[in-house]
């Protein structure tokens, strides 16, 4: 059978300096890819962030519906990780049942993209619902109804990403999201400002882009899949409308309290850009900027959490209750290690990580940059537990243990946090800083309680 899976299926490392390895080799090319997954998006905020906050505020209100639907499917058919993991940890001839699972996730994200398309069809009127101005809505409905058509495309790589970098060769998924990072520079190039001879689209022109582009990535992935000689002997695309219902229910029992709990911390930040739309425009688009300054940062604890759900998971199958315990504290390590740093930056740096998107000295934006700098000085706060909940979490989901760090999530970000967010917002004089004080509170009531679910995971039963 294959060597990689073989490597990978081997016995887990018993030194945690061994597994710490283990992990940052898993982990950089992941945290790499997510790294450039984000700037994939970062660039359709430069590009739009030039037609003026009008055009950036409603992109933001389409996009934080998107990204919403997006996150919680790919939390779904996130549940293929753990399984894939502990199918190769339990034994080294697993090439059918990897197979199998594959193929019911990207069933399974079939079915989600088209309901969710539905959802984005309605994207107006929920809006509208939420308090923002007509105006805006109208041209956020727009933009959300060109974007829609990339969802089963972006959750299809999703699947096949973990699949590469379940069977070791996460390098691939790197080098798709660097492929992707230059076409979709080139498409908002030509489609936003009308180069190379093409109709000057507007931020509608960022939308069509960001679909293309998640068309070329999962092309990219069939391909290499298709010609790499390790990953093609897993026939991934065979028979591919064969069901394995008892397979499609396991993941749905595994991946709907991940999405939720997913849907639950992206609720929260795209709640907080529906309360930034009331408060006013110029405070939505500085909301929009801080956040991606946040979000950037977020992409290495992510990676490391994945890379968590992979080891941890594979040392479950295997059984192994020491390599669990060495590759959630590797992963720990990692993860709130390297926030120390973000946030460091962001408290001593401000100006400059924010004009990587605006022109800071730029009289037109000192408003917008006024309120992204205070935002950020919260961001920084925040860095190490928003690294502590992202890498907990993803070391319970190899333990397969969804369904009370869901609750968590829930009750954290949505009573916790969005209600700090809500009260400090709009009934005392914070405002826009009282919405990301509320996000700080969400994180740190999260991540506390799932690192001691973590911590008590052989009293709670968790274990194999």
């Amino acid at each position: 059978m294959l060597q990689q899976a073989s490597t990978l299926t081997a016995d887990v490392p018993s030194g945690l300096r061994d597994e710490f390895r283990a992990t940052l080799a898993l982990a950089w090319p992941l945290a790499a890819a997510n790294l450039l997954q984000m700037l994939v998006h970062a660039i359709d905020v430069i590009f739009v962030a030039r037609l003026g906050d009008a055009a950036l505020a409603a992109s933001s209100l389409g996009v934080a519906i998107f990204g919403l639907l997006l996150w919680t499917g790919s939390g779904l058919v996130g549940a293929v990780a753990p399984l894939i993991a502990a199918e190769l940890g339990r034994r080294k001839h697993a090439v059918r049942e990897v197979r199998r699972s594959v193929r019911m996730a990207l069933w399974l994200g079939l079915l989600i993209s088209i309901a969710f398309m539905g959802i984005c069809v309605a994207g107006g009127p929920i809006m509208l619902a939420t308090g923002q101005p007509p105006e805006t809505a109208a041209r956020a409905a727009g933009f959300l109804l060109i974007l829609m058509w990339g969802m089963f495309p972006m959750i299809a790589a999703a699947v096949l990403r973990i699949f590469v970098s379940a069977l070791g060769r996460p390098k691939i998924a790197t080098a798709i999201t660097f492929l992707a990072l230059g076409a979709n520079a080139l498409g908002n190039w030509t489609l936003v400002f009308g180069n190379l001879g093409m109709p000057a689209l507007g931020f509608h022109g960022s939308a069509l882009s960001s679909v293309l582009t998640s068309v070329l990535m999962l092309l990219a992935y069939v391909v290499v899949i298709q010609f790499d000689r390790r990953l093609r002997r897993y026939h991934l695309f065979g028979k591919w409308w064969r069901p394995e219902w008892t397979r499609f229910f396991e993941m749905l029992r595994i991946g709907t309290p991940i999405s939720l709990t997913i849907l639950a911390e992206a609720g929260l930040f795209t709640g907080a850009a529906f309360l930034m739309g009331r408060i006013g425009e110029t405070e939505l688009a500085g909301h929009t900027i801080a956040l991606q300054v946040a979000a950037l940062a977020f992409q290495i604890p992510f990676g490391v959490a994945q890379a968590a759900t992979i080891r941890v998971g594979l040392a479950y199958g295997a059984r192994d209750h020491r390599g669990i315990g060495h590759a959630g504290t590797a992963a720990m390590i990692l993860g709130i290690g390297f926030m120390g740093v973000t946030a460091t930056i962001m408290w001593l740096f401000p100006a400059l990580v924010l004009s990587i998107y605006v022109d800071v000295d730029a009289a037109r934006n000192a408003a917008l940059v006024g309120f992204a700098m205070q935002f950020l000085v919260v961001a920084a706060a925040f860095q190490l537990f928003d690294g502590a909940q992202a890498v907990a979490a993803g070391a319970l989901r190899g333990l397969q243990d969804t369904r009370t760090p869901m609750v968590i999530a829930i009750c954290g970000y949505w009573i916790a946090g969005y209600g700090t967010a809500i009260y400090l917002g709009f009934w005392t004089p914070l405002a826009g800083v009282g919405v990301w004080i509320g996000l700080a509170v969400g994180l740190i009531v999260v991540a506390g309680l799932l690192l001691w679910r973590w911590s008590r995971r052989r009293t709670l039963g968790l274990l194999p």
